[in-house]
């Protein structure tokens, strides 16, 4: 294939493979792996014909792009939840790991100990590209995810790092540890140089306007693989460890465009990650495929089930952290893009030093990487349920403003047995609601704090139900992307702005929840009549066109609220969203009280 032509397959190969893995819930990075190794090795599709040198500097700039979009995920604030944990895992974490990993691969794979002290620095690493998505998928609370996602960002470039002056030691410094200590240093200063300085300084001018809003991510995106370029040519593959202080400095600068950053980086991720998981498979050949035996798949036993745990247990020994996350950390280690890469870059150049079974580094680290993604993957829903880190299915509403039909709502709703939550920055007005026992947070639900505190993984709609309208669309924005906009609503807006041409569009909030005309005021002017929460559930013989004989035109005399399927799965409904519920169904109805239960 042409170079446009290949690009263009790799690329609709690889976000295919993204939409297929989400279908099956399957970690997405397995399928694309299994796509590299059919079009790669097996098929001979793709040939990039590129000289490795180059190839390896491409696969650089895209990694250091990867990491500074995670780095900036993580938020100085959770280290007073887990930073004694958050410690623990990044400053002993990676050198017991190292240790042990490299003891596994000489004892167990058969490895030399040059190769298998570079493969231990390789496996380090654990993957925040798979890991994010695995945090998403269990609902992990927010603790154990902190937990999980410092380590897999923070530990990234620390694991390069030491495969790259474990390298040196033994193919360039020719084995003096004087020399590789200064590596260090001088990696750790270009960094702290380059990403922290730099990215303040990046902040800086954002912040004050001296650069057009419709460049700043581009040119943010630039200067990331400019900073990772500079660190790279003072000491090789620091880079990487720049441009994850540099993520953690700007992402932490309260920058107003941040959430605009954020999402082009995101953007960008999944492409690079499409692309990078399909082109480093492909360059593996059959011949060392051939080359995996028993002794290796020992080897990624060991890692699973004595490496890993035992990492976690020395590093973690006397630390104020809950059992059942020691017990998780313990378990979910997969390694993702930075450790396929670290594996292109050191099996061919260690081969060149004269190290011929550095051969094996790439399969084996491709090995690692499937196994633990599918292992990991697979297991995660079952592990956090076990140890009660997780809610078991996201199944209920928030409600964002705590009034009088609020209350009532989240009574019936919690009467249904369905998961309900309501916040309010009034003390005052929760007060009712704690009274019935319902569960409540008192705060702006837009601070910091409602971000890193407030527990909605168990959550699977939000309901902003305030009397300010513009409120409503602001949060519908802020916080909707957590469950899907298709499941974020806000009452309908009051009747002054009603008109089409002036009503804010979709775009610009959430959906209209129930009729479109059950605003505000028209709620609780109907509560006041009288009106109440009831249900009803349908049947074969009493459906919904029965329903609605008996109660008559919806909207005008009843307003249906949402419902509960006979799996138990509650739904908002909206004209903007509507389902249609069938027989099994229990309907929960807002109505004056005359007309008689059917259930």
């Amino acid at each position: 294939m042409h170079g446009a032509t290949l690009l263009l397959f790799i690329l609709l190969v690889g976000l295919a493979s993204q939409w297929l893995a989400w279908r099956l819930k399957l970690p997405s990075i397995v399928i694309l792996i299994a796509a590299g190794f059919v079009l790669g090795p097996v098929t001979g599709v793709i040939q990039l014909g590129m000289p490795p040198g180059e190839l390896t500097e491409l696969i650089g700039l895209g990694v250091a792009i990867i990491l500074f979009e995670g780095a900036m995920e993580l938020k100085l604030g959770e280290l007073k939840r887990v930073g004694h944990g958050i410690g623990r895992l990044t400053v002993l974490g990676p050198p017991l790991a190292w240790l042990l990993g490299s003891a596994a691969a000489h004892y167990i794979a058969g490895l030399s100990w040059p190769v298998a002290w570079v493969l231990g620095a390789i496996l380090v690493v654990t993957g925040p590209t798979v890991i994010g998505p695995l945090i998403r998928q269990a609902r992990l609370n927010k603790e154990s995810a902190s937990l999980l996602k410092w380590e897999g960002i923070a530990n990234d470039p620390v694991g390069v790092l030491l495969a790259v002056l474990t390298f040196q030691y033994f193919t360039v410094a020719g084995g003096e540890l004087s020399e590789t200590f200064f590596s260090l240093g001088t990696a750790l200063a270009a960094a702290a140089l380059t990403g922290g300085v730099g990215g303040w300084l990046v902040g800086w001018f954002f912040r004050r306007g001296w650069v057009s809003e419709h460049l700043k991510p581009p040119l943010l995106m630039v200067l990331v693989l400019a900073a990772y370029w500079a660190t790279n040519l003072v000491q090789h593959e620091a880079g990487l460890l720049s441009v994850t202080i540099m993520g953690v400095v700007i992402g932490n600068m309260q920058l107003i465009e941040r959430e605009a950053l954020q999402h082009f980086k995101e953007n960008l991720s999944i492409i690079l990650l499409s692309v990078l998981f399909i082109v480093i498979p492909a360059q593996l050949e059959l011949s060392q495929l051939g080359l995996l035996d028993w002794r290796l798949v020992l080897f990624v036993v060991a890692i699973l089930f004595l490496v890993r745990p035992l990492t976690i247990a020395l590093a973690t020994l006397g630390a104020p952290m809950r059992k059942q996350d020691k017990l998780l950390l313990g378990w979910i280690a997969p390694r993702g893009i930075v450790a396929a890469a670290a594996a292109s870059i050191f099996g061919p150049a260690m081969v060149e030093g004269g190290h011929p079974d550095a051969e094996l580094l790439l399969p084996i680290v491709f090995l690692v990487i499937v196994v633990t993604a599918l292992a990991h993957g697979l297991s995660i829903g079952f592990v956090t349920r076990r140890l009660e880190l997780s809610a078991r299915r996201a199944n209920g509403l928030l409600i964002v403003g705590a009034t009088p039909w609020t209350h009532a709502l989240a009574v019936a709703l919690k009467k249904m047995d369905v998961n309900v939550l309501v916040t309010d920055g009034s003390y005052s007005h929760l007060k009712p609601l704690r009274m019935d026992d319902i569960d409540t947070y008192y705060g702006e639900i837009l601070s910091e704090h409602a971000e890193q505190e407030l527990e909605v993984q168990h959550l699977s709609y939000l309901l902003c139900a305030t009397e300010n309208d513009f409120y409503n669309a602001l949060v519908c924005k802020a916080r909707g992307g957590a469950f899907g906009r298709h499941r974020t609503f806000q009452l309908a807006t009051h009747q002054e702005s009603r008109k089409e041409s002036k009503r804010m569009t979709l775009q610009q909030r959430g959906h209209a929840a129930f009729d479109d005309g059950e605003d505000y005021c028209t709620l609780h002017e109907r509560l006041d009549e009288g009106w109440t929460m009831q249900t009803t559930r349908l049947s074969e013989n009493y459906g919904l066109d029965k329903m609605r004989e008996r109660l008559g035109e919806q909207g005008e005399y009843w307003v249906l609220i949402g419902g509960v399927n006979p799996d138990g799965l509650f739904q908002l409904f909206s004209e903007e969203q509507p389902f249609k519920p069938e027989s099994g169904w229990k309907l929960l109805y807002f109505a004056p009280p005359e007309p008689a239960d059917a259930s």
